[in-house]
C-alpha cells in the first residue's frame, strides 16, 4: 500500500503523533458505572438535562467532537436554531426505563468518512429548524408497550417540508498538532433560516477531583482563544468569519443540579444561558476560563449554505486560513486514494460505498476511556483492601487511560471484550496497527486480572464474554500477512502467554465438573435462552452450554494456530501446541458425548446442539431451543494446512500416541482420529459430515434460520412452536420474535430471539469457509433447503454474506435496513445515507436496537474482502 495516508500511518507507528488528535469524544457520556454512585440506576444517574450543567468525572461528550488522546482538551460543535429550549451540545436519547425497547438515541446523524490517523473526518448532523421534540419523544415512548414500535425522531414530523439544516462537519490535519475544522450548514427548507453555530473548546475537568492538579486556562482575545496547560503546551483556536467569544468554566452548576450554592462563579451551562436566554451575566467578562465558544450567527437562504472555518494549532500564523482550503482538498483526495487501495478488487460500487461508511463509523466510534477503579472505590467511601462493596472490588488493579474502539459513541461509552474482538478484525482492513493495539490492550496488566481473566465489560468486569481474543489475534495476524506480505510475529509472541492465562482461567473456573463442557454465563447472547444465563437458575444446578463449549473449542484451535506459527522459529512452542491439541480433543469428545441418561449437547433426534440443564439431583434435560447457541459449533471449525505434517512430524507422532492412549476420545473425534494418520489439511471440528449436513439443513431452511438478510438468531419454527419450560408452576417461554423483544430481560433493549446479528453471522461465514477448505467443491448442500439448488460450502458462505450486505444496498423499496421509510427511500438528501444498527428484523431486514452500532455490524466491510482470497480464519 502506498499513498499519503499510508505514509502517515508508517510515521505514526514510528512515533510521530498523527493519532494524538481524533474523534475520541463520546456522543453521550452516560450509562456508565464510572459516573454513578453505589446503588444508582446507572442509566438514569446522569441525565441528559444534568449533562448541560454537571462536570463529568471520567470523560467528556460533544457533538461531532474531537480531543487529544488523553482527552485533556476537547473541540466540538454546539448549535441553536432559535427555537429550542436548550443549546444543542450533545445528542439526545432515552434511558433504558424511558424507552419501550430500552435505551435509544433519538437523533439523525451519519458518519460519512474517516481515515485511521483522523487526517480527514466527515460527519453529517440533521438539525430541525422547528423546536426539537424532546418532551414528545419521551412521552410518546412512555405511552407505548413492548408490542409497539419505538417512536423515532422521523415519526414526529419535525423534518416535514424539509425544514432542517444539514450540518456537515469535517476535520483535516495540516500536521500532527494542527487541526482544521469546517462546518457547512445547508438550509434544506423553503424559507430563509437563522442558525447559531458555536465551535466550542474546553478542558476536561481534572483539577478538583483529587486535588493538586494545576488548572489549565483558556483566554479569549482578538477573536481567538489561547489554550494553555494540561501538559499540552500553548495552542490557539481561530475562527472565520470573525466571531464573538463567550467564556465560562467547565464547572458543575451545583445550584441547578444539586440545589446547593455554586463553588465557582461561572459554570458549565453559562454559554447555554447566554445564547438561549440572553443572560450575559452567566459568562465571564474577563474572557478567561476553561470552556469557550465562538458565536457564529448564520442567516442562510432557502436552499443555500454557509460555512464556518476553525483552526486549532500549536503555532500562530499571520493568516490561519491562508492554506485552509488547500489542506482540505488534499486530505479529501488522499482519503479517496486510501480507500481506493484498501477496498480494491471486485467490489460493486454500492458495496464499496457501504464498506467505507461502515469503516468510517468504526473510526468515529473510538473513544477515550478513563477508569481508575481503586480511586473510584475510594471516592465512594470503599476500602480497596476491605470487604467487597461492588463487583468492581475484585478489579481494583484496573487503571485505564486509553483510546478504545467502542460499539457506538452514544449508547455504549464503554468497552466489551467480545465486541472489541470483532472491531479489531474489521479495523485490520484499514489499520492493522490499530487493530493490534486494541487486542493488546485488554491483555495488559492494567486490564487482565491476575487470575488470567480478560475483563468482560464495564458494568461487570468479572462477567464473561465469549473467549474470542485468541481468534481475533490470529485473524489480524494472518490478514496483515496475507494483505501486506508479512505478519507481526512480535504481536503473536506478546499475546500468546496472556491468552494462555485467560484460557486457563476458563478451564479452571467455567467447567463445573471437569468434563470439558463449559458454563460461561450469558456469553453476550442476552435473552436467547429460556433463562437469564447470567443469573442463578430457578431450578438450581447449572447449564452445560453448547455455545460456551464451542467458543472454548475455537479458542483452543486459535491458540494452537498461534503456537504452530511461532514454532516455525522456536520449537519450544511445539510442546504448547501439543497440549492445546489434546485440550481440543477432550473438548471435542465432550461435545459429541451422550451420557448414560441419553443427554448431551448433541441431540440426535433433532440433529442440533442444545444447552443442557444439569439439576442438583443429577438429572439432566436438553433445553430444546433452536437458536444461535446451537449454531456456534459451526463457527468452531478450523483448518490447519497439511504442511504441518512435514514441518512438525513430532507433533503428529504425539497426536497419534495421545489418541492411542485414549480410545474413548479417539472414537468421539472427527473421523475417529484418522486425520492423525492421513495426509493433507487437518480439520478441527465438533461434528462429523452427517451432523454437519443435518445442522445445515436447518440453517439454510428459509422457514427456520435463513432469512433474506442473513441467518436469524432463533429458528422461525418457534413462531408456531414456542419452547416452554415449567418450573414450580411458572412457565418460561421462548418464541420467535423477528424484531424487538417483548421481554424486560436485560432491560428490554436486546433481542436474540429472531433478529439477524452480525457477530454470529460473521463467525458462521468464517466456519463455512474453513469447512470448504477441507471438503472442497465436492461437498454440496441444498441452499435454500428444499430449493433444488446445490452449492458447495464456499458458495453457501458467499450466499449468506451477500444477504447480509444486501441489508444496506438500495433496492426498489430502498435499503432494507432503513425499514422502508419514504424519506430514507426517496429523498436525495437522505437516500444515500447508511445506518449500521445493532441487529436487524429477521423477516424484513429493518434495523433495530442501537442505530449506530457500527462496532460489530461494521464487520460488513470485511465480508466481501474475504472472498478476494485474503485470510479467512
Amino acid at each position: 500500500m502506498t499513498g499519503a495516508e499510508r505514509h502517515r500511518l508508517d510515521e505514526a507507528d514510528a512515533g510521530v503523533p498523527w493519532r494524538r488528535w481524533g474523534p475520541y469524544l463520546a456522543d453521550r457520556q452516560w450509562g456508565t458505572v464510572r459516573e454513578a454512585r453505589f446503588g444508582d440506576d446507572v442509566w438514569s444517574s446522569f441525565t441528559h438535562d444534568q449533562a448541560r450543567s454537571r462536570a463529568y468525572r471520567w470523560g467528556e461528550d460533544g457533538l461531532a467532537g474531537i480531543s487529544d488522546d488523553r482527552q485533556r482538551l476537547c473541540l466540538a460543535l454546539a448549535l441553536w436554531n432559535g427555537a429550542d429550549p436548550i443549546l444543542k451540545e450533545r445528542l439526545f436519547g432515552l434511558t433504558n426505563a424511558e424507552g419501550n425497547h430500552g435505551e435509544d438515541v433519538k437523533e439523525c446523524y451519519f458518519h460519512l468518512d474517516a481515515t485511521p490517523t483522523a487526517s480527514y473526518l466527515k460527519m453529517l448532523y440533521k438539525y430541525p429548524q422547528r423546536e426539537f421534540p424532546y418532551g414528545e419523544l419521551v412521552s410518546v415512548n412512555a405511552s407505548r408497550d413492548r408490542d409497539d414500535p419505538e417512536y423515532e425522531l422521523l415519526d414526529t414530523g419535525v423534518f416535514d417540508d424539509s425544514r432542517y439544516f444539514d450540518v456537515v462537519v469535517e476535520y483535516a490535519k495540516a500536521g500532527p498538532e494542527d487541526v482544521l475544522m469546517k462546518v457547512t450548514a445547508h438550509n434544506r427548507g423553503p424559507d430563509p433560516a437563522r442558525l447559531h453555530v458555536l465551535p466550542t473548546l474546553w478542558f476536561r475537568h481534572t483539577w478538583s477531583w483529587a486535588g493538586g492538579e494545576e488548572q489549565p486556562v483558556l483566554v479569549a482575545a482578538g477573536g481567538s482563544v489561547r489554550a494553555e496547560g494540561a501538559g499540552l503546551g500553548a495552542r490557539r483556536l481561530s475562527v472565520d468569519p470573525p466571531a464573538s467569544i463567550l467564556v465560562t468554566g467547565n464547572e458543575t452548576d451545583d445550584e441547578k443540579v444539586f440545589g446547593s450554592p455554586n463553588e465557582a462563579p461561572f459554570v458549565k451551562d453559562g454559554i447555554h444561558r447566554a445564547i438561549v436566554h440572553g443572560d450575559m451575566s452567566a459568562v465571564d467578562p474577563s474572557d478567561i476560563g476553561t470552556k469557550a465558544a465562538a458565536v457564529c450567527v448564520l442567516d442562510i437562504p432557502a436552499g443555500g449554505s454557509a460555512t464556518v472555518r476553525v483552526r486549532l494549532a500549536d503555532r500562530t500564523a499571520a493568516d490561519p486560513f491562508a492554506d485552509f482550503d488547500t489542506v482540505f482538498a488534499a486530505r479529501r483526495a488522499e482519503a479517496d486514494e486510501f480507500y481506493a487501495d484498501v477496498l480494491a478488487g471486485d467490489l460493486a460500487d454500492g458495496e464499496r460505498a457501504v464498506a467505507r461508511q461502515a469503516l468510517a463509523g468504526m473510526l468515529w466510534s473510538q473513544q477515550y476511556y478513563a477508569f481508575d477503579v481503586e480511586r473510584w472505590l475510594t471516592e465512594r467511601g470503599a476500602d480497596p483492601l476491605g470487604p467487597p462493596t461492588s463487583p468492581h472490588h475484585a478489579w481494583r488493579h484496573v487503571v485505564a487511560e486509553d483510546v478504545i474502539s467502542m460499539p457506538d459513541g452514544w449508547e455504549y461509552p464503554w468497552f466489551a471484550a467480545w465486541d472489541l474482538a470483532f472491531h479489531a478484525v474489521a479495523l485490520a482492513v484499514v489499520d492493522p496497527a490499530l487493530a493490534k493495539r486494541q487486542l493488546d490492550l485488554l491483555l495488559e496488566r492494567r486490564f487482565q486480572h491476575p487470575n488470567g481473566q480478560v475483563p468482560a465489560y464495564e458494568w461487570n468486569f468479572g462477567d464473561v464474554n465469549p473467549p474470542l481474543h485468541a481468534w481475533a489475534v490470529l485473524f489480524v495476524y494472518e490478514y496483515e500477512k496475507a494483505s501486506r506480505g508479512k505478519g507481526d510475529r512480535a504481536f503473536l509472541k506478546r499475546a500468546f502467554p496472556k491468552l494462555l492465562r485467560d484460557f486457563g482461567w476458563w478451564l479452571n473456573r467455567k467447567d463445573a465438573d471437569g468434563r470439558n463442557v463449559f458454563q460461561g454465563g450469558f456469553l453476550g447472547l442476552d435473552n436467547v435462552g429460556v433463562f437469564d444465563r447470567s443469573a442463578p437458575l430457578p431450578t438450581g444446578g447449572h447449564l452445560d452450554q453448547a455455545d460456551g463449549t464451542a467458543w472454548m473449542a475455537l479458542s483452543c484451535q486459535s491458540l494452537t494456530g498461534i503456537a504452530l506459527e511461532l514454532a516455525t522459529d522456536d520449537p519450544a512452542y511445539l510442546e504448547q501446541a501439543q497440549a492445546l491439541l489434546e485440550n481440543f480433543a477432550w473438548i471435542a469428545a465432550a461435545a459429541r458425548h451422550v451420557g448414560p441418561d441419553g443427554v448431551g449437547l448433541w441431540h440426535e433426534e433433532d440433529g442440533f446442539f442444545y444447552d443442557v440443564l444439569r439439576r442438583p439431583d443429577g438429572s439432566a434435560a436438553p433445553l430444546k431451543v433452536r437458536s444461535a447457541v446451537g449454531l456456534v459449533p459451526l463457527a468452531a471449525a478450523t483448518v490447519v494446512d497439511g504442511s504441518v505434517r512435514e514441518r512438525f512430524p513430532g507433533l503428529v507422532r504425539g497426536a497419534v500416541e495421545f489418541l492411542d492412549r485414549h480410545p474413548a476420545v479417539n472414537a468421539a473425534m472427527w473421523r475417529h482420529g484418522e486425520q492423525a494418520h492421513g495426509t493433507g489439511p487437518v480439520l478441527f471440528a465438533l461434528f462429523d459430515e452427517e451432523r454437519l449436513r443435518r445442522i445445515l439443513s436447518r440453517v439454510l431452511d428459509e422457514d427456520e434460520f435463513l432469512s433474506p438478510y442473513g441467518i436469524r438468531s432463533l429458528s422461525k419454527w418457534h413462531r408456531d412452536n414456542p419452547y416452554v419450560f415449567t418450573v414450580d408452576g411458572e412457565e418460561y417461554r421462548v418464541s420467535y420474535l423477528p424484531a424487538e423483544s417483548d421481554s424486560g430481560m436485560f432491560g428490554g433493549n436486546s433481542n436474540w430471539r429472531g433478529p439477524v446479528w452480525f457477530p454470529v453471522n460473521a463467525m458462521l461465514v468464517r466456519g463455512l469457509l474453513n469447512l470448504h477448505r477441507h471438503f472442497g467443491d465436492g461437498f454440496r448442500v441444498e441452499c435454500p433447503t428444499g430449493s433444488g439448488r446445490w452449492l458447495n460450502l464456499r458458495e453457501v458462505a458467499e450466499e449468506i454474506s451477500a444477504r447480509l450486505v444486501r441489508l444496506f444496498l438500495p433496492g426498489e423499496g430502498g435499503r432494507p435496513a432503513n425499514g422502508g421509510h419514504p424519506l430514507l427511500r426517496d429523498d436525495p438528501h437522505w437516500r444515500d445515507l447508511v445506518l449500521f444498527h445493532e441487529y436487524f428484523d429477521g423477516d424484513t431486514g429493518a434495523g433495530l436496537g442501537a442505530s449506530h452500532q457500527t462496532g460489530w455490524t461494521g464487520i460488513v466491510a470485511l465480508l466481501p474482502l474475504l472472498f478476494r482470497g485474503t485470510a479467512a480464519r
